[in-house]
């Protein structure tokens, strides 16, 4: 095994070549070297993990979406629990729709929410089945929404016949405790005319109507959808968080904004 004066020794020569600049400082860095080669390999190595690390967020290394996986306890605590119980009677009369058909319903249910500070739709009841069974093995992952420089992820977590987002940097601070930026709230009590009702309300001072309605098609299209690569993100986010990259969702939107 080299010593450490033979390894600082050889870290001086790529030195030489790689910096155009050294021969300023040679003299300095040679001190340090001769004096102490341990103390000079060992700022060189503090130098090196500071030039990796990335101008924002975390490395690779650091990113452990494993995390993410473990709350047991809802997003949103009161909230969420307030959410899940609520029903349509809450919002409309139901004596109203009864004898409706469902695209009345859904007509309705639109018109209604079309001037509110909020995201509808009405869904047909295979997709909101097909999500509801998609949900139970994956009932946690994230979704991006583009920023003015870059990309923010949300957070998504299922509960019952809700679903709860908050910003992924907000969970990594307060864990299930982090404040929700949106909540979407299933209603199946139309189901037997085959709809179900949504109804997504979001805080406007982390989201906007449009960003709120980005996150709600992207889960539609990866829990109610027949979408081969989708499919498999999920999975990996699963099963294999450690394989998981953050790049492979942002790809699948900028597909889909194509």
């Amino acid at each position: 095994m080299s010593s450490a004066r033979e390894q600082s020794e050889k870290v001086l020569e790529e030195m030489k070549e790689k910096n155009p600049y050294f021969e300023k400082y040679s003299n300095k860095i040679a001190a340090v070297q001769q004096s102490s080669p341990e103390d000079f390999l060992s700022r060189l190595s503090s130098v090196d993990k500071e030039k990796k690390k990335p101008k924002f967020g975390l490395t690779e290394a650091e990113r452990d979406y494993s995390e993410l996986l473990k709350p047991k306890v809802p997003l949103g605590n009161q909230s969420t629990k307030d959410a899940s119980q609520r029903k349509l009677s809450d919002i409309m009369r139901l004596e109203l729709i009864e004898d409706k058909s469902a695209d009345d319903i859904k007509h309705l249910w639109l018109e209604y929410h079309k001037d509110k500070d909020v995201v509808s739709a009405a869904i047909p009841v295979d997709q909101f089945n097909l999500m509801m069974k998609r949900a139970k093995h994956h009932p946690i992952f994230i979704l991006p929404i583009p920023r003015s420089q870059g990309y923010e992820f949300i957070m998504l977590q299922f509960h019952s016949n809700t679903v709860h987002f908050t910003p992924l940097l907000n969970y990594q601070v307060h864990k299930e405790n982090a404040p929700e930026c949106l909540n979407i709230t299933m209603f199946t009590e139309c189901s037997d005319k085959g709809i179900v009702l949504m109804r997504g309300e979001y805080d406007p001072k982390v989201l906007n109507a449009q960003e709120a309605q980005c996150l709600v098609n992207q889960v539609q299209l990866y829990y109610s959808q027949d979408n081969e690569t989708k499919l498999r993100l999920l999975d990996t986010f699963t099963k294999y968080p450690e394989k998981f990259k953050h790049m492979d969702v942002i790809e699948e939107l900028n597909n889909l904004q194509i």
